[in-house]
């Protein structure tokens, strides 16, 4: 007889794993467990780089048939800081007054657990649903994000294989679940500055060159451009100075060297291209005007997109009303996720627990909301294949 996994005892097991980036620590392998008791295939996929960790990531499937529902996670999470501010390990899986603790909680082990859960149960009750159940799981999302989910898509494309509808287990509620859906995300473009003067005294600044004087002119010119006013679906793009520094650790000398790291989030207005194109235009310009050599590098981490609501979008919605009481806003809003990889091979949307600890210090999800979370993957399985 088939079994049901019990969502707290699997978000329980995965929080005691510390599978902070880059490390898997057994978190893949465990979650490939128990999809291998269920009835899945399950391919563990090793992936590395140039000067980069190997990362595991797993592709696990049930079923050969159209259509292929996925579901996709990580199970890497970001370090726990220090440990003195915890009031429970980190690690432990603690319950307390409703809530379990630790780091990865909501983002997103609680989301993985949920979604195991709700497939035990719909495959106990639908032995015989026409179509596939797939998932992604990676250990490189919070990281570099080089060898996870891009390099899993990469290998999905070269095996054809086919993923009708792809849902992001991410926590997209800020507050309350049934708040958020998101349906697409900003694009995301960071670049690194430096600007080459004269080293000199700081007496003698007419034997000199100094790089700082243009690299804060052009950042406030950067700064004070506006970029869009927003579109139907998006939120205006936005600039912001991450990093400032230069090559001088002494107060009286006019450093050689000035560098600064912003980045850019934007919506479908622009493109990586477009974007490279207006920041050289101001960096040449003004660089050229106080004889310093400018130097860009780029990072490029995602385009916008946005999944157009459909049957399935209006679906999901229909169900998070249902169990929530909440209609979810369809959002665009937030930061990058695994679905700027995944978009290219399937339609996708974000849906999970509550986020407003991910990250923190006493990261914790509601007992009740891991509850009504399994609840709403399962009703969303059953609606999808019925």
């Amino acid at each position: 007889m088939a079994k049901v996994i019990n969502e707290l005892s699997l978000t329980k097991e995965l929080i005691k794993i510390p599978s902070v980036t880059p490390v898997d620590g057994g978190a893949i392998a465990l979650v490939a467990k128990h999809l291998k008791s269920i009835g899945f295939q399950c391919k563990i996929l090793n992936f590395a780089d140039k000067n980069t960790p190997t990362i595991k990531n797993l592709y696990a499937k049930l079923g050969k048939s159209s259509p292929n529902f996925c579901f996709a996670g990580h199970t890497d999470v970001v370090p726990a800081g220090n440990l003195k501010s915890w009031d429970v390990g980190p690690f432990s899986g603690a319950v307390k007054k409703g809530k379990i603790y630790g780091r990865g909680t909501s983002d997103m082990k609680g989301g993985i657990a949920c979604f195991i859960s709700a497939v035990s149960e719909f495959v106990k009750n639908n032995k015989k649903f026409k179509g596939s159940i797939s998932l992604i799981i990676t250990g490189d999302e919070e990281g570099v994000a080089i060898n996870g989910t891009k390099k899993v898509v990469h290998y999905l494309k070269k095996k054809k294989e086919k993923i009708d509808f792809c849902l992001v287990g991410e926590p997209s509620n800020r507050k309350v679940m049934g708040q958020m859906m998101k349906i697409g995300r900003r694009g995301s473009i960071t670049a690194y500055l430096t600007l080459t003067g004269t080293q000199g005294h700081v007496a003698y600044p007419h034997e000199a060159c100094n790089p700082s004087t243009p690299l804060i002119k052009i950042l406030d010119k950067l700064k004070s451009t506006k970029l869009d006013n927003g579109t139907k679906n998006f939120q205006p793009s936005n600039l912001e100075i991450t990093k400032m520094s230069t090559d001088s650790n002494a107060d009286n000398v006019i450093p050689a060297t000035s560098s600064a790291t912003f980045n850019i989030r934007f919506n479908n207005k622009h493109n990586h291209s477009s974007l490279k194109k207006k920041i050289s235009s101001i960096v040449q310009q003004i660089a050229k005007k106080y004889k310093c050599k400018p130097v860009i590098k780029y990072s490029e981490t995602g385009t916008a997109f946005i999944t157009k609501p459909g049957k399935t979008v209006h679906m999901m919605s229909r169900v998070i009303k249902d169990i929530t009481k909440n209609k979810p806003v369809l959002s665009t809003s937030g930061g990058t996720s695994d679905a700027r990889f995944i978009k290219d091979i399937a339609p996708c949307v974000e849906f999970g627990l509550v986020g407003n600890t991910m990250h923190k210090v006493n990261e914790s999800v509601s007992i009740n909301d891991l509850k009504k979370l399994k609840k709403i993957y399962y009703k969303i399985l059953e609606s999808y294949f019925h």
